[in-house]
């Protein structure tokens, strides 16, 4: 009999909640068809459900007839959007999420005052892409320890580091250790920029990873703070970690020898999803389950006010 271990928490945080809902509610209040530039979320089973609902999935602004209404994804955009929605008389929803919205805000500010800003991300996820285009002219990207090594960097003395909201804090830790020993008058983001989902999502693995033969990921190939949870449960102990979508990618090859499965969502998949995962378990005589929980979360944000009530 084998057993199932349940991280929490998992799955959606309040972000994606309010990004997925302002697309319901805009799909309730102005009827199909609703565009969406980019996936709201980086999640195939939410996008195809909303599809199905009626939301029409466009990469560029191009795409969406003028004078529509056009949901942008929570990852955020670079100011150049905005202005080319307007130029096409699009109404705009932003479902941006507040926590990526106050590294844009940080990443303003700092340029304002001079600063060269040394942003800890993935070049081409869609948040880092969005971020850096609120200062272009001072933003640096730098994705690991060696590139940090690269930066190049006018005055030392003016130099600040911000972080992509989805990576592994250690990753993050790692890279801004490199970036300090370059430049020791380097300054501090004001706050944490890796977001508080993404770091209960990785203490949860970490509680549970070195007790497990397997652990599974469930996220989509394109979601960053899921693939840093398969990182991060390989680092914790985890004998094997795999990211699947769904359960129907789970494969009988991976079961060899494994007494205790973990469990664990990234922010952007529904629990529908875990359950269908944990019963497909079940089946395979992973009976037990056992809810491994590290923190509470009870944040919620509101509706985009185009949308939110009176």
């Amino acid at each position: 009999m084998g057993k199932v271990l349940l991280a929490a928490p998992r799955g959606f945080c309040a972000g994606v909640e309010r990004a997925v809902a302002t697309v319901e509610e805009a799909l309730r209040q102005h009827g199909p068809p609703v565009y969406v530039r980019r996936q709201i979320v980086h999640n195939t089973h939410v996008v195809r459900e909303l599809a199905a609902r009626g939301a029409v999935f466009v990469e560029e602004l191009t795409e969406v007839p003028e004078g529509a209404l056009v949901v942008f994804s929570a990852h955020g955009v670079a100011p150049a959007v905005h202005r080319q929605a307007a130029e096409r008389r699009l109404t705009v929803v932003d479902a941006v999420c507040p926590l990526v919205t106050k590294v844009h805000r940080e990443a303003e500010r700092f340029a304002a005052d001079g600063y060269q800003i040394a942003l800890i991300g993935h070049a081409d996820h869609e948040e880092v892409v969005g971020t850096v285009g609120h200062a272009p002219e001072h933003i640096h990207v730098v994705e690991s320890p060696a590139e940090a090594e690269r930066l190049p960097i006018a005055d030392p003395a003016r130099v600040v580091w911000l972080s992509q909201t989805t990576l592994a804090v250690d990753e993050v830790t790692e890279t801004a250790r490199a970036l300090r020993a370059r430049l020791p008058e380097l300054a501090d983001p004001p706050g944490d920029d890796v977001c508080y989902a993404s770091q209960n999502r990785q203490d949860a693995v970490r509680a549970i990873a070195a007790r497990c033969d397997l652990l599974l990921v469930v996220g989509s190939a394109n979601s960053s703070n899921s693939a840093r949870l398969v990182e991060v449960a390989l680092r914790a102990g985890a004998r094997a970690a795999r990211l699947i979508d769904t359960s129907a990618e789970v494969a009988e090859e991976w079961f060899d020898g494994v007494a205790t499965v973990g469990v664990t969502a990234g922010a952007s998949v529904p629990e529908v999803l875990v359950g269908e995962l944990v019963a497909a378990l079940a089946e395979r005589g992973y009976r037990e389950v056992e809810e491994v929980p590290v923190a509470r979360e009870t944040l919620r944000f509101a509706m985009p006010r185009r949308l939110a009530p009176g």
